[in-house]
């Protein structure tokens, strides 16, 4: 027996559980799936003169839409081997891992019509944050372990003294309150937040706030006229009552870009060693996390908006 979403959609706390989604999140999405599924479809037959229709041959195990969707949403959400989740969905090893694929691209495509996925390109993030009224700012950078490379010269590239062991690195960028905004290149793990974010060259909207932990101690980008960071003890020092109540305060409006990382991190593929070696994939993952994070919040907050007010 399979998984299907036929069975699920009546047990919907299984359902969440497996995809990370709720049942109405899962079916809101499903719209836009169909259509990034639809133009996959076209953009594989185009150029093409076939024997037989769509459709034609064997039996189908992932005939319906919304299966294709609970296969790609399981993977994220728990990241199994490909043989478990050939087995999940009735396939064999080399057909999970071309859906894997597949339809990662298909989702991630979805989510850009859903406008949920963050920027990509250092020279549109001004732009992309001056649509943000409160021009309030939140950065921080995040590790996710990969397996260790085979090449010597790869092994030390990746090393990350500070998680030892290999990683890749992001920064992301968040509006305070609301989404993530931006997400950077994936870089080794050995490189500095900070440098990341040196040689990005973030511009940010003029009269920004930028809250930031130590690790961007000294950083202040273009735009940026506030920066909100808690003061470092000094070495051989120690730091005032005062200064131990502000990095408090700040440390409270900080660690909602932790919480935002965390919700992206509900996807297993970015918090499990990685396994996947196809070029750009390790990339693309993160960013399809994110924008499912983006529209778990904008549908909970769209739902939360319609609740009618207490009598």
């Amino acid at each position: 027996m399979k998984l299907s979403y036929e069975e699920l959609r009546t047990r919907p706390r299984i359902l969440q559980s497996l995809t990370g989604l709720s049942f109405k999140e899962f079916e809101a999405l499903l719209p836009s799936f169909e259509k990034a599924w639809s133009s996959f479809v076209e953009s594989q037959l185009s150029g093409q003169e076939r024997k037989r229709g769509p459709g034609g041959g064997r039996k189908a195990r992932l005939a319906k839409l919304e299966d294709k969707q609970l296969f790609v949403l399981v993977y994220f959400r728990l990241y199994p081997t490909q043989e478990v989740q050939g087995y999940l969905f009735g396939l064999g090893q080399a057909q999970a891992n071309e859906w894997v694929h597949r339809l990662t691209r298909v989702l991630n495509q979805a989510l850009g019509y859903e406008k949920q996925l963050p920027e990509r390109e250092p020279a549109q993030l001004k732009e992309v944050l001056s649509r943000c009224p409160s021009l309030e700012f939140m950065i921080d950078g995040t590790e996710r372990p990969m397996n260790r490379p085979k090449d010597k010269e790869d092994r030390k590239t990746f090393y990350s003294g500070k998680k030892k062991a290999h990683t890749v690195k992001n920064n992301v960028i968040s509006e305070r309150g609301g989404k993530v905004l931006f997400l950077s290149d994936t870089y080794e793990g050995k490189k500095h937040d900070k440098k990341i974010a040196d040689d990005e060259d973030y511009q940010f909207p003029e009269g920004s706030t930028l809250w930031q932990d130590t690790g961007f101690q000294g950083y202040q980008p273009v735009g940026v006229t506030t920066t909100q960071q808690p003061k470092k003890k000094p070495r051989n020092g120690s730091l005032t009552p005062e200064e131990k109540e502000n990095n408090r305060q700040v440390s409270k409006v900080r660690v909602e870009v932790e919480h935002q990382i965390g919700g992206i991190k509900r996807c297993k593929i970015v918090t499990h060693k990685f396994r996947n070696w196809l070029d750009h994939y390790i990339d693309d993952v993160l960013e399809t996390a994110c924008g499912l994070h983006n529209f778990r919040l904008s549908h909970r907050r769209f739902l939360n908006s319609e609740q009618p007010l207490a009598a």
